[in-house]
């Protein structure tokens, strides 16, 4: 048996009835409910942006990283590495200024 057939005939014995939903594939249903017909992906956490706060964090964290410089480690590698991270999150965070800016829709 096709998985298909197999997940048609499940939700039949659940209650439920397959509705054929625009530009989607087929849904099923509980009797008496309304099929959803468009869900913004906002509504599920997707496409968000943390705003000014969670640059403003960045930037806190790129601090705090710098921070790890003071300590009583005697090896430079560990400084290299810290050094390393710090930039390359700073660079992210100059390259979304620029990317904000000269979007067409920025925040």
């Amino acid at each position: 048996m096709s998985e298909q057939i197999r997940n048609r005939r499940d939700a039949q014995a659940a209650g439920t009835h397959a509705v054929a939903q625009p530009h989607r594939e087929e849904g099923y249903v509980s009797e008496g409910d309304h099929p959803v017909e468009h869900e913004r992906p906002e509504d599920w956490g997707w496409h968000g942006e943390t705003g000014a706060w969670g640059r403003r964090g960045a930037w806190l964290v790129v601090l705090l990283i710098l921070a790890f410089l003071i300590g009583n480690h005697e090896g430079r590698v560990e400084d290299l590495w810290i050094l390393g991270t710090a930039a390359l999150l700073a660079a992210v965070l100059v390259w979304d200024v620029f990317r904000r800016k000269n979007a067409w829709r920025s925040r």
